[in-house]
């Protein structure tokens, strides 16, 4: 029984001793402690800082991102408006152009057809005037020997021809 009531001694020794042992944890260790402790606790702050900074850079740079997007994207609908306005230009002035050249073509076909037609009537009139000749000095070989009353003749006739045309 002696083992579960001590003696008063014991317990004096055993108290010194832990005052001994208080007081040099106390006097060395805990101020070590106690700085490894708060080093420890700056650190975490630091950690927590730097990673709400880390935040908001993650943030800023998120919302940087999505600017730029907006950005090229805007910028892309703008150049696809732009190079259909260019499109839009280009097949306008094609269509002039070649409008143009058309009428070109065809003012040059009626120039060209205006002229076949005067050197068709000038070879038609020209071919009737001695067609007319032949008839009329056949006709009259034996009254008009002259060649200027033959020719007068021949125009007189292809007057009467013209003004019967109009």
């Amino acid at each position: 029984m002696e083992l579960f009531t001590p003696d008063f001694g014991l317990i004096f020794w055993m108290f010194v001793s832990f005052l001994v042992l208080f007081f040099i944890l106390w006097k060395f260790a805990w101020p070590v402690i106690l700085k490894t402790v708060d080093n420890r606790a700056d650190l975490i702050d630091k950690g927590v800082e730097y990673a709400q900074s880390a935040k908001e850079q993650l943030d800023n740079a998120r919302t940087s991102a999505q600017e730029v997007l907006n950005d090229a994207r805007r910028q892309q609908a703008d150049m696809l408006r732009e190079a259909d306005k260019i499109k839009t230009q280009i097949i306008e002035q094609a269509k002039s152009a070649a409008q143009t050249e058309a009428q070109k073509v065809m003012d040059s076909a009626k120039v060209q057809i205006e002229q076949q037609q005067k050197e068709a009537e000038q070879q038609f009139r020209h071919q009737v005037s001695e067609f007319a000749l032949e008839i009329a000095s056949k006709v009259v070989k034996g009254q008009l020997s002259d060649p200027q009353a033959q020719s007068k003749l021949a125009n007189s006739i292809l007057d009467d021809i013209e003004s019967k045309e109009k």
